[in-house]
């Protein structure tokens, strides 16, 4: 397959050998270099389809699949992870969900175990969305719109949906949530910090509930 990410070729193709050979180490035991590999090759092609800038693209992919791999591992019982994992959706994965999910790490102090996704993810976190968090003392240093896939859904304990819709696939033994929340995709900061404050008084609660 013919891969654009802004670098050659030759140099694509060494990097993506370089994560397989990192999470092949990582998850010595758990998953064989072929799965990783297969995982690593899947991961860049999922972020490069909807990528509106390309020269990250294999550093995104390295931490993307290695959290795929987590939650591969943990799905299907060969990780031993015992902190409650929660999942928040919403469309593009730049706005509510990653508020949501940014605020729930914030607070549960690695007690809680947190991803988030979109079912049509875009490429970049609005500016507004960054400084709303700021504020509060959260750096999106590392955030990135994120696709769904069914690993994350099936490592979840809670599924939260922020205007997904029907995109969530559903498995059995899940908790389900729908949070009835604006979209801060165009609106001012002013109106994000009201957003923002509202997922908050949700993170909290949900965090009194299911905190080990």
């Amino acid at each position: 397959m013919s891969r654009t990410s802004g670098l050659p070729q030759h140099e694509l193709t060494a990097q993506l050998l370089r994560i397989t050979d990192e999470l092949s180490d990582r998850f010595h035991g758990v998953f064989g270099r072929e799965t990783v590999a297969k995982v690593v090759d899947e991961t860049y092609d999922l972020l490069a389809e909807n990528a509106t800038v390309t020269t990250y693209l294999p550093v995104l992919t390295g931490r993307f699949a290695r959290q795929r791999l987590t939650d591969q591992g943990r799905a299907e019982g060969l990780t031993t992870i015992t902190v409650p994992q929660v999942l928040f959706i919403c469309v593009h994965n730049a706005g509510r969900s990653q508020i949501a999910a940014a605020l729930l790490e914030h607070h549960a102090f690695g007690k809680v175990s947190v991803r988030s996704a979109g079912s049509k993810p875009t490429g970049t976190i609005p500016q507004t969305v960054t400084d709303a968090l700021d504020e509060v003392g959260i750096a999106l240093t590392e955030a990135f719109p994120k696709p769904l896939t069914d690993e994350v859904v099936r490592a979840a304990d809670v599924v939260v949906t922020m205007g997904c819709g029907d995109s969530c696939p559903v498995f059995p033994g899940k908790r389900y949530l729908d949070w009835d929340v604006p979209d801060p995709a165009g609106a001012p900061l002013n109106v994000v910090r009201e957003i923002r404050d509202d997922i908050d008084r949700r993170v909290r609660d949900l965090l009194t509930e299911i905190k080990p």
